[in-house]
């Protein structure tokens, strides 16, 4: 890594920044600045761009310069941390959005393992390496979600990953008991972000340093008061976790597991719920959106079951 300016560990609620899409397709620039704008006076720990949510995988790459460019120009100008998702499935994509994303100085680059093929452990430590100079001193984040080609459990995480010092963390999924004992052992040197719904879980564990939230899709506000919470009670934390899994379980999985939804369009779905910006639950061609109408009907439920997360 070359001598940039350290930035500090990584951890906290950080919102995903969720594109607003038209009717015609094409990305809605002055409602995603406006976007933007509410998260970081909602008082999130940060932004990040080009996750599952945000559809890295459905952008030309002149949209994805757009996209964090202005990201990078408000999250500076109001001192936000924010980190920029470089992720694509094809690996000479990637590495190039990591070249461009690391000139927008962002805290940190997520990256995934290319999946077109799933990679062996080697061909994995090859293509993070390659990412780390491409990055050129800004620290890498791997996600590697559930439904990545290869999911790998924390051992061989931890492996891969101690080969290349510049990730810094992993955006991944907990487990049970038995995975939270690996974590620890496994993983203990790299910053952890589990599911936001499961956040005062992997707090209480020791394990979790924060979430790129579903929670904060549906409340960024609320997600930031429940995170900082259990700095103080984790049993209250805990009991809210509870409801919100719930409410996740009774009202949002069944969209996925029933209806056949992308979990791209349960994060919409939960910000449309919401009701705090500019963001519909209208996902890109060739992806099927949830009715606006189920959020509508949502959003009382959510307040009569969660309201602490709508303050």
């Amino acid at each position: 890594m070359n001598a940039k300016t350290p930035r500090p560990a990584i951890g906290g609620n950080w919102a995903s920044l969720l594109l607003p899409i038209a009717a015609d397709g094409s990305i809605e620039f002055d409602k995603l600045g406006e976007e933007i704008d509410i998260l970081i006076d909602a008082g999130v720990d940060g932004i990040y761009s080009n996750g599952t949510a945000g559809e890295f995988h459905n952008q030309t790459e002149a949209e994805f310069d757009s996209i964090q460019a202005m990201l990078a120009e408000r999250c500076k100008a109001s001192s936000t941390p924010f980190v920029i998702g470089a992720c694509q499935p094809d690996p000479l994509i990637m590495l190039n959005r990591v070249r461009r994303a690391a000139v927008l100085d962002p805290h940190a680059i997520q990256v995934i393992l290319p999946d077109w093929w799933p990679l062996n452990d080697a061909e994995a430590v090859d293509f993070l390496k390659r990412a780390a100079e491409a990055a050129d001193g800004i620290p890498l984040i791997l996600y590697n979600p559930p439904h990545a080609k290869r999911v790998l459990a924390p051992k061989d995480l931890g492996m891969v990953c101690a080969a290349v010092s510049e990730v810094i963390g992993i955006k991944l999924a907990d487990g049970d008991a038995s995975w939270y004992v690996e974590a620890r052992l496994y993983l203990s040197g790299l910053s952890l972000f589990v599911p936001g719904h499961h956040l005062a879980t992997g707090t209480k564990e020791g394990v979790a340093a924060g979430s790129f939230s579903n929670v904060a899709c549906l409340s960024p506000r609320g997600a930031q008061t429940w995170t900082v919470s259990m700095r103080n009670d984790i049993d209250a934390a805990l009991d809210l976790e509870r409801r919100i899994c719930t409410f996740m379980d009774a009202h949002i999985v069944p969209f996925r597991q029933e209806f056949g939804y992308s979990n791209a369009a349960l994060d919409k779905l939960l910000s449309a719920i919401g009701n705090w910006g500019p963001v519909s639950t209208r996902l890109r061609f060739p992806y099927r959106s949830i009715d606006m109408a189920e959020a509508v009907r949502l959003r009382c439920i959510a307040r009569a079951e969660l309201p602490d997360l709508f303050p």
